[in-house]
């Protein structure tokens, strides 16, 4: 399996989960796991049609996270120590730009994914605190490797919204916060050309190997 088309299939399940806002006396595992199923039925069999319709599938997908992705908390995480200093202007541009590069870029993967199975584990660890949950699930390929996957939420004005994606062991906010930090020492701390040129990259590698959250 592409892992890159892995993670843009699984990006893109949030497109999906509109359930999430509406339904948030269910626990988050419910949620997802309906949400998948309904995208599962939008998508399965039209992937010739999107790939020649991107632009119909890219505003799907933006019009849908925006009620079930915290993008200013993954913003403000991905930017990390750097978040202090940027003016309002700045957090608020790279936001927008983290945004539409990370929808661009994974539309076009989404008319790979390949994949024999996607399920969410029955068996979901018991969260701390009421307003953080984790939802695990698994995504098979069809040469039979799986890897697990977790989504990490929080619960915002009453409403659970996707923050954070681990894929087979990879913290994928943490390996975007690490590119931010290169690429403001690669810039020498200037804020507007690292904004300007941003650009999310995936260890495919990386993922394909796994490692420790």
């Amino acid at each position: 399996m592409n892992l890159r088309a892995l993670f843009a299939g699984l990006c893109l399940l949030l497109a999906a989960l509109p359930l999430m806002a509406a339904q948030s006396d269910q626990r988050p595992e419910q949620m997802i796991r309906g949400s998948i199923d309904d995208l599962m039925k939008r998508i399965e069999g039209r992937e010739a049609y999107f790939a020649d319709h991107l632009g119909e599938l890219e505003a799907i997908v933006d019009d849908s996270l925006e009620d079930v992705t915290d993008f200013r908390y993954i913003g403000a995480s991905v930017m990390g120590r750097y978040f202090g200093n940027a003016t309002p202007q700045q957090r608020s541009r790279f936001v927008e730009t983290f945004r539409k590069t990370l929808i661009d870029t994974y539309t076009k993967g989404l008319v790979t994914f390949d994949y024999r199975e996607i399920r969410v584990l029955d068996n979901q660890q018991a969260s701390r605190y009421e307003d953080q949950a984790s939802v695990d699930m698994e995504v098979v390929a069809n040469d039979g490797t799986v890897y697990p996957v977790s989504y990490s939420l929080r619960l915002d004005d009453g409403r659970w919204k996707v923050v954070n994606v681990i894929v087979n062991g990879i913290n994928l906010g943490l390996t975007f916060r690490n590119q931010f930090d290169q690429a403001m020492r690669d810039h020498n701390r200037d804020y507007d050309a690292v904004i300007d040129g941003w650009s999310p990259e995936l260890a495919v590698e990386e993922l394909e190997q796994g490692g420790n959250a």
